[in-house]
């Protein structure tokens, strides 16, 4: 089963649903260089794209600070014959353009396009911030250097990728200076589908990030996923709910090796099928998260948690609730705790890529201080929180959450941030 292309917006390309991730499959988050890369593991990385451009992978998309992944893939670009091969980086917004120039010809040398080479994507990325949208398309700004560039043919279509919120992204899309949009929306996250809705509006292309990683470490599923996913591996079960929604045009897939790609070109063999497979697994899954949360909290909590929570840089400690509490339905409905960890730990710790604060700064109550260790600066106290719920519905419940989500998910040090 080849994997089948889709037409990416007004860039034209016959985009494959499944594109190759650059993340993944790196040495090191460390920018090596050539001489410390080892035999072992660009075979490993040849092997990879080897099975994946047999199979139809015909996008490969990595990124400026991928670590050593442009300078792995340039050197492997070279061994692995692809004519369709679609190539993409990432590098992010500046604000001196020329800065953003040189990190640009860097990506090129890495990738081996330094002399008369052209990249088909070029995505800006991590347009997270407002500052980093102005840093963009002001006079003067990024992405006047990109348009020379395409004048001079070394580029083709301008994108970008976001970790920002649903506005941010719809006003990036507004300006109608992109051709398509790395973003995140799968099934643990739903969240930015008008985003998507918008940008097809735009003739844009839709590229869904990191959605076995990010989208619930599908790659190592818990127990309970596995078993509601059934008779489908979560990872099929994922890729299908994406690729049969409206307007997706491709999906990551973040490889480390090449048996990697095996559930993924599983889930293309079923795609035709998708949404006979994809339903029941849905009904299932929403039914034992709806027992499960209302059971502990109530049956209005799935349609009422979000209402009244204020944004994180509003909240004491900047506590980001509304990701916090999101977790904890993950954790209650389908017990997502390797996912639910990692992404506690890097709040607090990823800049603009993971804003706001996890609950370690959330103090304890009276009975369990005795022998606890103090929160940084003092802790966030209960009446601090409370002061800020006043327009939710569950500010009394939501202390007691957050105490909950700290016992269980707290005290994860963070040892390299990576950024999809």
């Amino acid at each position: 089963m080849r994997v089948p292309t889709r037409r990416f917006g007004r860039t034209g390309l016959a985009m494959p649903v499944l594109s190759l991730g650059g993340m993944r499959f790196q040495q090191s988050w460390s920018d090596l260089p050539a001489d410390a890369i080892t035999a072992e593991s660009q075979a490993n990385l040849r092997a990879t794209l080897e099975k994946a451009v047999a199979a139809g992978f015909h996008h490969i998309e990595t990124a400026r600070h991928y670590g050593t992944s442009e300078r792995q893939l340039g050197t492997v670009l070279e061994q692995v014959s692809d004519p369709q091969r679609i190539l993409q980086t990432k590098v992010p917004p500046n604000p001196d353009p020329g800065v953003f120039e040189a990190e640009l010809e860097t990506s090129f040398e890495r990738l081996g396009l330094a002399v008369g080479g052209r990249l088909d994507l070029l995505a800006i990325h991590g347009i997270n911030l407002e500052e980093h949208l102005h840093q963009t398309l002001r006079p003067g700004g990024c992405l006047e250097v990109v348009r020379r560039w395409q004048a001079e043919g070394r580029i083709g279509h301008v994108g970008f990728s976001t970790h920002g919120s649903l506005a941010l992204i719809e006003a990036a899309i507004a300006t109608d200076q992109f051709d398509f949009i790395n973003l995140h929306w799968y099934f643990i996250r739903q969240d930015n589908r008008p985003a998507i809705d918008r940008a097809l509006a735009h003739d844009m292309g839709v590229f869904v990030i990191s959605p076995t990683d990010k989208g619930g470490h599908l790659h190592s599923p818990s127990a309970r996923m596995a078993e509601l996913c059934a008779p489908l591996h979560p990872i099929v079960f994922n890729d299908l709910f994406c690729l049969s929604a409206p307007g997706i045009h491709t999906i990551s897939v973040g490889s480390v090796h090449p048996g990697d790609l095996d559930a993924h070109l599983e889930a293309v063999a079923l795609l035709d099928g998708a949404v006979g497979l994809v339903s029941p697994i849905v009904e299932r899954l929403e039914q034992a998260r709806r027992e499960a949360l209302e059971g502990a909290l109530g049956e209005t909590w799935l349609a009422t948690w979000q209402q009244g929570l204020p944004e994180w840089a509003d909240t004491p400690g900047e506590i980001n609730l509304p990701v916090l509490l999101w977790l904890h339905n993950l954790l209650v409905g389908w017990d997502l705790e390797g996912y639910a960890k990692a992404r506690y730990g890097l709040m607090g710790q990823g800049g603009h890529w993971f804003p706001g604060a996890n609950a370690d700064a959330f103090a304890p109550t009276a009975l369990e201080a005795d022998g606890a260790s103090p929160a940084p600066g003092g802790g966030v106290d209960e009446a601090q929180l409370r002061g800020v719920l006043s327009g939710s519905p569950w500010a009394a419940e939501i202390p007691a959450i957050l105490r909950q989500l700290k016992a269980r998910l707290g005290g994860q040090t963070v040892q390299r941030l990576t950024s999809p």
